[in-house]
């Protein structure tokens, strides 16, 4: 698979779009007002109030910033498991209270989980379009894995835990579907438990390729070494992902780089991977700003290894635990630093006109199309 899918979106961004990988910070005084509901001290209605207030806050962020493809923040979710679970047919959460909203619900399926489901089964459509009708620009919207999430289940009902991600899998595929009827161009699954977890790749890729199945948008598939408090979780390289992940039904690799170094390109370019990569050049781990320089040099390294019209610029992973001022100055300098590097691509783009088609004007080729 050389070319996305779903060619729409990429025809709207210029070369080396810029984007982020979903989750935006959380204000302190949010994390308050959040517990608090799990404290029975705030009503639904007010928690859903405040968190599109703060969407709509993340999205104007983002594009002051000049960010090319947007997202919600991911600031209805507690954290990157608990609103899928909560949500998920089958899957049970007996104690729903929290002391802190950032904490982990216990879930467990206390049954197989069911084969049939509604159109929309974790109202994951509804979020998306909610976010839509706030920008007019590209959106980006993402959902934890199966793998990922099978880790934080509790499971004394099938006799092979794969048994639990392929169902999970069907769920988030049946949802899919549904974000895709609402107008998603770019969906991205997000497995940042798999990296601690490498004999289980081909499980779930596996899953990867149940959860896209028949769903006509541009797929990413993020995987990071994770990133709770700014932390990493596990250290390595991602070689353990081939060759299994070459046979992922995915358009774009989005992947942890600012902070690890650059040495796992080659590794990449060294299995063959022929479609886009998200290159991680911002690291969220470190409230130091980057320069635009830095980052246009982060850019010009991969570009010894990865053609322009193959990447994408992104931070390594969500931006959740920096603050938000931190968070709009990364992003500002992304923006910047690739500004640069499109200026410098810009004359070799003109000078090549004869790798246009007849059919295809120069400015969609400038675009990414």
């Amino acid at each position: 698979m050389s070319a996305p899918r779903n060619a729409a979106l990429m025809g709207r961004v210029p070369l080396l779009p810029t984007t982020v990988v979903g989750s935006y910070p959380v204000p302190e005084w949010m994390e308050r007002l959040k517990t608090d509901y799990y404290r029975n001290r705030m009503s639904h209605a007010q928690l859903t109030d405040l968190h599109e207030m703060a969407i709509k806050a993340a999205l104007r962020d983002q594009e002051l910033a000049g960010i090319d493809i947007v997202s919600d923040g991911e600031l209805r979710r507690d954290n990157d498991v608990d609103y899928f679970l909560a949500r998920m047919p089958g899957v049970e959460i007996p104690q729903t209270a929290k002391e802190f909203y950032f904490d982990y619900y216990e879930a467990r399926v206390p049954a197989p989980l069911p084969d049939r489901f509604g159109p929309s089964p974790l109202g994951l459509a509804d979020d998306f379009a909610f976010t839509c009708e706030q920008t007019t620009g590209p959106v980006k919207f993402s959902f934890t894995g199966p793998f990922s999430l099978s880790r934080r289940i509790h499971d004394s009902v099938y006799a092979d835990r794969r048994e639990l991600v392929l169902a999970i899998a069907r769920v988030l595929n049946a949802e899919a579907h549904a974000l895709a009827g609402r107008g998603a161009q770019l969906l991205q699954i997000d497995e940042p438990f798999l990296a601690g977890y490498p004999d289980a790749v081909g499980t779930a890729v596996e899953a990867v390729n149940i959860v896209t199945d028949g769903v006509d948008v541009t797929w990413g598939l993020h995987v990071c070494y994770g990133n709770r408090y700014a932390r990493p979780l596990w250290e390595g390289h991602y070689d353990f992902l081939f060759p299994a992940v070459l046979d992922a039904d995915v358009d774009q690799l989005v992947l942890e780089f600012a902070r690890k170094g650059y040495a796992d390109l080659p590794v990449i370019e060294k299995f063959g991977w022929d479609r886009t990569i998200g290159l991680g050049v911002v690291d969220v781990k470190s409230s130091e700003v980057e320069t635009p320089e830095l980052i246009a040099s982060r850019i010009r390294s991969a570009l010894e290894l990865v053609p322009a019209e193959r990447l994408v610029v992104n931070p390594d992973c969500g931006l959740r635990n920096v603050t938000g001022a931190v968070a709009r100055a990364k992003l500002e300098a992304m923006v910047a630093g690739t500004a640069a590097v499109r200026a410098e691509l810009a004359p070799r783009i003109a000078a090549a006109p004869e790798e246009t088609s007849a059919d295809t004007p120069p400015e969609s080729v400038a675009r990414g199309a």
